[in-house]
C-alpha cells in the first residue's frame, strides 16, 4: 500500500481531458496546491503540508503521469505539455469548489506551477517555486561541464524508444541515484520513502519520460510565446533555489525576475528536497508569499 500524508483525505479528483488525480487534502481556510517533483509524489509535502494546515486548505495531489494518478498514453505532445498538467490542477481545485488558490510547485511541479501562473492569471493568487528555472531558460543555461548535473533531462529528450527501455531496464538505479546524488542530507528521505519514490517511478517510467520529452518539444512552443508576447506572472512570486546560478555561471535571480515583476527570490542551504531537508523554512517561506 502506498505511504500517504497522516491526517490527510486521500481521494480522487478530475483533471483536464478525462484524467483523474490522486490527491491529499486536509486543513481549511485559503486554499494552497502543492505539486511535486521528480522522482517523488505528493508524499514529498508531508512535512510542510502539516505546518500549514492550521489556517489553509492544502491540497497536495500527484502531478498526471506519476503516483497514484492517472497515466494516460502520451498519443501527441500536448497529453504531457505543463499547459495540460496545470489545466489539471485548475479543474481539481475547481472541483474542490476552489476558483482561486495559491500554487507553489518543486521541480517538475514548479514548472506545472509556471505554466499555471501564465496561463490562469485570474485563478493563481500566489506563486511559489522551488528550484527550476522557467524551461525555456533551463535549456539556455544548461552549458559546458557543469551542466552534466542535468542529464537526464537530455536522455528523457530522444525520441521513444531508447529512454525507456534504459530507465525500465535500471528503474532502482537510475531513479534512486537523483536521491542520492540531490539531496544535502539524505537522511530527509527514510528509507520507508525512498521505497515509495522508487516503487511510484519505477510503475511511470513511460509517462514519466514523456513529461520531460514534452519539455524539450512542446513546453519550449509555449514558453518562447509567451516570452515574444511580453507575457509575465501577475501575481507575488517567490522563488527558492540552490545556488545554481554560481554553479552554471548566470544571473538566477534575473532570469526570474524577467518573469516575475513582483519576485522574492530566495537562495537556500539546503539540497534539491528542500521541502524534506528544511521543511521549516520551506513552509515560513509559503506562509510570508502568502501574506504578500
Amino acid at each position: 500500500m502506498a505511504l500517504t500524508i497522516p491526517g490527510f483525505d486521500h481521494i480522487r479528483l478530475p483533471g483536464a481531458d478525462g484524467v483523474e488525480l490522486a490527491a491529499a487534502v486536509g486543513g481549511s481556510g485559503s486554499p494552497v496546491v502543492l505539486l511535486h517533483g521528480f522522482p517523488q509524489t505528493h508524499l514529498m509535502w508531508r512535512h510542510v503540508a502539516g505546518r500549514l494546515v492550521d489556517e489553509h486548505t492544502v491540497i497536495c495531489p500527484d502531478l498526471r503521469g506519476y503516483g497514484a494518478s492517472d497515466k494516460p498514453e502520451a498519443t501527441g505532445p500536448d497529453v504531457y505539455a505543463k499547459r495540460t498538467m496545470a489545466a489539471d490542477v485548475v479543474a481539481l481545485a475547481a472541483s474542490l469548489g476552489h476558483e482561486r488558490f495559491a500554487l507553489v510547485g518543486h521541480d517538475r511541479g514548479a514548472l506545472v506551477a509556471f505554466r499555471a501562473g501564465l496561463d490562469h492569471p485570474d485563478t493563481i493568487t500566489h506563486l511559489g517555486i522551488l528550484d527550476v528555472v522557467p524551461t525555456l531558460d533551463m535549456w539556455n543555461v544548461l552549458q559546458g561541464v557543469p551542466a552534466a548535473v542535468g542529464y537526464h533531462l537530455f536522455l528523457m529528450a530522444q525520441p521513444p524508444g531508447l529512454p525507456e527501455t534504459m530507465i525500465t531496464n535500471s528503474a532502482d538505479v537510475f531513479f534512486g541515484s537523483f536521491l542520492d546524488a540531490w539531496a544535502n542530507d539524505p537522511t530527509a528521505v527514510p528509507e520507508e520513502v525512498r521505497a515509495e519514490y522508487l516503487r511510484a517511478s519505477a510503475a511511470a517510467v513511460t509517462s514519466i519520460v514523456a513529461d520531460y520529452r514534452a519539455s524539450a518539444g512542446i513546453d519550449v512552443v509555449h514558453d518562447q510565446a509567451d516570452l515574444d508576447a511580453g507575457s509575465q506572472l501577475a501575481m507575488p512570486v517567490t522563488v527558492i533555489q540552490q545556488d545554481w546560478g554560481t554553479r552554471l555561471g548566470y544571473d538566477a535571480a534575473g532570469v526570474w525576475k524577467a518573469w516575475a515583476p513582483d519576485l522574492d527570490h530566495r537562495l537556500t542551504r539546503a539540497g534539491h528536497f528542500m521541502a524534506e531537508e528544511a521543511p521549516d523554512e520551506i513552509a515560513a517561506a509559503i506562509q510570508d508569499l502568502l501574506a504578500r
